[in-house]
């Protein structure tokens, strides 16, 4: 329950607020998890006015404004294939127009596409205040204790990555029981990560090659069941999916 609404100019003025201990003050971007019916009262930061949405490309790296929506990211030209991908996956149009590159990272569980294959690609956060430069994956498990009276402004992702994502649902339009997303950079660098399982995406792998990259997928989602699906099945689809990401970044041109 939405108990004060805020809309800064400013972003000393915003983390002010989000600094406060009374009320419970968090960030709006899109409001797609916000706006949900719940018991919790929070006030809440409005980040419309505090010039969040923009996404630039400086030299190999995409830096995306944290409130840049969904939709946005995805008619950039710049965002590798596999990473379009999840974000069709994640979410209807109707919800990309509003939801937000942050939000969503935020906001994500273990079956999510979009935090799945952002989650490969290691993209960098920044924090405010004090400008912490911190990796997705170090604030992932820390979520509740890290960000509270924290600001994502900026997730930066590198441009010359090749990435591919996987899954297997339901059907097309559902989450996934089971995905996967692989990221190489040119230096041969791999790491798999895989989704539809938790409370978080998990990183199976992440070696100098693709080397063992099945075994480490199989082996990373083996205690995986849970009533959508057993861990013999997560586990063996894990395996298959990752075979696929692989195979289709084979025929991915060199980023």
């Amino acid at each position: 329950m939405i108990i004060e609404y805020h809309r800064p100019d400013e972003l000393v003025a915003a983390l002010d607020l989000l600094a406060r201990k009374e009320p419970v003050t968090v960030p709006l971007g899109g409001g797609t998890v916000l706006n949900q019916p719940s018991e919790t009262e929070v006030a809440v930061v409005d980040l419309q006015s505090l010039g969040l949405n923009l996404i630039q490309s400086r030299g190999r790296t995409l830096d995306l404004g944290a409130a840049a929506t969904l939709q946005s990211l995805l008619d950039a030209p710049e965002v590798p294939l596999g990473l379009k991908a999840a974000i069709r996956h994640e979410a209807t149009y109707n919800i990309r127009q509003a939801a937000t590159v942050a939000g969503a990272l935020v906001a994500a569980d273990g079956r999510s596409p979009f935090a799945t294959a952002m989650l490969a690609l290691a993209p960098e956060l920044t924090l405010q205040p004090g400008d912490e430069k911190v990796l997705y994956g170090e604030v992932l498990p820390l979520r509740d204790e890290k960000l509270p009276g924290c600001l994502i402004t900026r997730v930066a992702i590198p441009l010359n990555v090749q990435l591919a994502y996987q899954y297997v649902a339901r059907a097309p339009a559902d989450l996934p029981i089971v995905c996967a997303a692989v990221a190489k950079w040119p230096s041969g660098r791999t790491r798999v990560v895989l989704g539809g399982y938790g409370e978080a995406p998990l990183l199976a792998m992440d070696g100098p090659n693709p080397q063992g990259a099945i075994i480490a997928a199989q082996d990373a989602y083996r205690e995986a069941g849970d009533p959508w699906a057993s861990a013999e099945y997560r586990s063996d689809v894990a395996a298959t999916l990752t075979q696929r990401c692989l195979d289709e970044i084979k025929e991915q041109p060199a980023r």
